[in-house]
């Protein structure tokens, strides 16, 4: 597999990119679907990227804090209402990365962050 364009640059904090999560294991999330990069440069030396995958939004999840409502905006690059699911954070190397599609909001990353610490128990 490719690794990252470099037209594109490297997936930064904030970032919608599609990443292939595929092969997967038992309940954790696959195929290929956005998903918001968390790392921040400054931490770690390894060529992977902190991320929390997105799928699909429905609406049992608006009472699930781990699951935060993404809604799609010409920044963001969704194609339809998501959740970014903050309890399947996980690193993933940068030849997982396929494209950008586009940024959140700060707030929105914000709530992400405080959704993992929420799943981790911090």
């Amino acid at each position: 597999m490719s690794a990252v364009s470099s037209q594109a640059g490297s997936p930064a904090r904030g970032e919608i990119w599609l990443v292939r999560f595929n092969p997967q294991v038992g309940a954790e999330i696959e195929k290929m679907r956005p998903a918001v990069v968390l790392s921040i440069d400054a931490v770690g030396r390894l060529p992977l990227r902190i991320v929390v995958p997105v799928t699909a939004w429905v609406s049992d999840y608006a009472h699930s804090p781990w699951m935060i409502h993404l809604r799609p905006t010409g920044g963001n690059g969704l194609a339809k209402e998501s959740a970014a699911d903050a309890f399947q954070v996980k690193s993933v190397s940068l030849r997982r990365f396929d494209r950008r599609l586009g940024r959140i909001t700060a707030d929105q990353l914000d709530a992400i962050v405080q959704a993992v610490a929420l799943c981790v128990g911090a």
